[in-house]
């Protein structure tokens, strides 16, 4: 269903493509607007448990292009080296297939909100938990349920 890598030599183990998602300061969501067209947005992330965790507002493009067709894509860098000597790239890099769906279990939601705190404002924490606790009722939060992952790694 799947593509393969046609660069197997590029490909990461499923280690280092999950040490990528961990590592990554952001992700690039792509999902299908309902005109056929690609639409592509970065975006925070966390990756726990498997699956991507991303907050949004209720309304907009984004969560549109999901409710109409909830397959998307997903990728991340969490190294570059341009070497221009070379006219080349070092990098390592994932691209996900997935599904992505809104978290509505409030339990799941406020631990989603709480890996994107730890992740990107940990010294805030206690600032962050109580950032959470007002905005539950206005942020949104979706997952990406993963289908398929693959990590390249160019040296």
């Amino acid at each position: 269903m799947f593509t393969e890598m046609r660069r197997k030599e590029k490909l990461m183990s499923e280690a280092a493509t999950i040490e990528v998602l961990k590592k990554a300061e952001f992700g690039t969501l792509a999902c299908i607007c309902e005109t056929g067209y690609p639409y592509a947005v970065p975006l925070n992330f966390a990756y726990e448990n498997g699956a991507i965790y991303f907050h949004s507002a209720h309304t907009g493009h984004k969560v549109d292009n999901i409710k109409n067709n909830a397959k998307v894509s997903f990728s991340a860098v969490s190294y570059v080296n341009l070497l221009p000597n070379k006219f080349d790239t070092e990098y390592d890099s994932t691209v996900i297939f997935g599904t992505a769906v809104e978290v509505t279990n409030e339990m799941e939601k406020r631990q989603a909100l709480v890996f994107l705190i730890k992740k990107y404002s940990n010294e805030y924490f206690e600032k962050g938990m109580a950032y959470i606790n007002k905005s539950m009722n206005t942020a949104a939060v979706y997952k990406i349920e993963i289908e398929h992952v693959t990590g390249k790694q160019g040296r």
